[in-house]
């Protein structure tokens, strides 16, 4: 299997796993350091805090999130999507930027994080700090945008959507206007093909099961 695959297959088990998941759980010392923010343009969102980490998911402008601490710059946030860390410099509380340092120790689904406090290091990337670096399209289980969601970057595609996404897409999200078929049949049979986003897929709805990002 190809490593682009075997990395598509884990980031739709991540969606899957952590859109069933209530909330993060913090540590006591922490709780209430948790701050509500809304992504000020479009952003990545990624597993770890670096740049050179894959991406797991995109913030749009007006997105609200909830910040459960940052460091150096990354923010771990929460959201109705996959959650991971974005760029404090892309996210505002009310009339404020997020501060960059707050909240140094919490944990997260995939594991504690502590940075500059002697807990574990983690190397900070050098690129830039927004990760706009792929073109990527999104694939929610919800009309208008919502529910559950799984993003594929250009040059992706899934033959046969596993059976948690198998007839569940309603909407298509395409910022980029890439070239997005969506196929009734896996195999890629019975497609129509997208350009622009998609709030409702009309005879499409919750009939896919095939998908191409191009």
């Amino acid at each position: 299997m190809r490593n682009a695959t075997k990395r598509l297959i884990i980031r739709i088990a991540t969606a899957v796993a952590l859109a069933s998941a209530t909330a993060v759980v913090l540590l006591p010392s922490a709780a209430s350091a948790a701050t509500s923010a809304t992504a000020t343009a479009s952003v990545a969102v990624r597993e770890r805090p670096t740049t050179s980490s894959d991406r797991v998911d995109t913030l749009y402008a007006g997105e609200s999130v909830t910040v459960e601490g940052c460091r150096s710059g990354w923010c771990y946030v929460t959201h109705s999507g996959p959650d991971g860390f974005v760029s404090a410099s892309y996210l505002r509380a009310g009339s404020a930027m997020i501060s960059p340092n707050f909240n140094l120790s919490f944990n997260f689904p995939q594991g504690s994080f502590s940075i500059g406090n002697g807990g574990v290091s983690i190397g900070i990337g050098s690129g830039n700090s927004d990760g706009e670096d792929f073109a990527q399209a999104c694939f929610y289980s919800g009309s208008g945008y919502t529910g559950s969601r799984i993003c594929l970057e250009e040059g992706e595609s899934i033959r046969s959507l596993p059976s948690s996404w198998n007839d569940r897409i309603s909407s298509i999200r395409n910022p980029d206007g890439l070239r997005i078929t969506v196929c009734q049949d896996r195999g890629y049979f019975d497609c129509r093909t997208y350009t622009t986003s998609a709030r409702y897929l009309g005879g499409f709805n919750n009939e896919i099961s095939s998908i191409r990002v191009r």
